[in-house]
């Protein structure tokens, strides 16, 4: 199978930025876990057994759809394509998957049932899985990715997606090091709410990152890490400006506070922009006061 194909040669992959999973992703996933049930890919978890006791010869369907419709009540089974499901709802099916596949190897061939005995190997259904659904959501422009540990992630926007990947956080203060990683791995998750935690998260660093500085004056403490980011006088002049519309923005849009006289921000879009902004901001403050120290 190809890892990429003409198109992707000629034009460069199709950009990464849909979320919402349609019709057509939609059959292409329901063929694929169904190939997958009857092929016995399920029979470590939901063992089919030979008639004589003795081995594993492929996938019990009755009991893979009991699970899986007691753990995912928003997924049927038989899998109908005249209706999508929710995307939350298919992208949990495909970590319900990743976690009980396994590659079945067929063994000894029972001649009077006119079957095979399986073995599996966990490892390699999990990564040949992984790499048939990525290539799936790449071809497809979707911006998500199922990794190896069988939990999917929203790829980030791709100006920020190398950031959120690289960045650690090691400032000496354990609970801001912890908000920070918090608002990174929420900003990266498929659910839409929970990426609007991660803003909240994010402002909520920042106003920690404030006092950062010795001393107990904030004002001063704040001068002292927009010194530390610029000594350039224009440059450093258009750090503070930035520092002071983005508390701004805290302030006055549903951010960190609940009161009904704040901006609700309606569109994830606008999620990605004010993250990506305020993130940036805070990773170069990070970095020039780790190299000022």
């Amino acid at each position: 199978m190809p890892t990429d194909y003409f198109s992707d040669r000629e034009n460069g992959p199709r950009p990464r930025t849909g979320e919402t999973i349609n019709q057509v992703v939609w059959n292409g996933i329901a063929a694929l876990v169904q190939s997958l049930v009857a092929d016995g890919s399920f029979g470590a978890s939901f063992p089919d057994v030979c008639a004589d006791g003795s081995d594993v010869v492929g996938t019990n369907a009755n009991a893979w759809r009991s699970v899986l419709m007691t753990e995912h009540p928003g997924i049927e089974w038989p899998f109908r394509t005249d209706e999508v499901p929710s995307t939350l709802a298919i992208l949990d099916l495909l970590e319900f998957t990743h976690g009980h596949i396994a590659k079945p190897i067929q063994g000894s061939y029972q001649g009077f049932f006119r079957h095979h005995h399986l073995s599996y190997d966990l490892e390699a259904g999990r990564t040949e899985f992984a790499q048939r659904v990525n290539r799936l959501f790449a071809r497809n422009g979707l911006a998500y990715e199922l990794g190896g540990d069988g939990k999917v992630l929203r790829l980030a926007p791709a100006v920020l997606r190398e950031t959120l990947q690289t960045t650690t956080f090691q400032t000496g203060d354990g609970t801001l090091d912890a908000m920070l990683e918090s608002a990174r791995v929420k900003f990266v998750n498929p659910d839409s709410k929970v990426r609007r935690e991660a803003l909240e998260k994010l402002w909520d660093a920042w106003e920690r990152i404030k006092t950062i500085e010795s001393g107990n004056d904030k004002k001063a403490q704040v001068k002292t890490l927009l010194d530390k980011a610029a000594a350039e006088p224009n440059f450093r002049a258009l750090v503070e400006t930035e520092a002071v519309a983005l508390t701004s923005v805290g302030n006055n849009f549903l951010i960190r506070h609940s009161e009904t006289n704040r901006t609700q921000i309606g569109d994830d879009a606008h999620v990605d922009y004010l993250f990506h902004r305020l993130f940036s901001l805070i990773a170069m403050l990070l970095r020039t006061r780790a190299a000022s120290t």
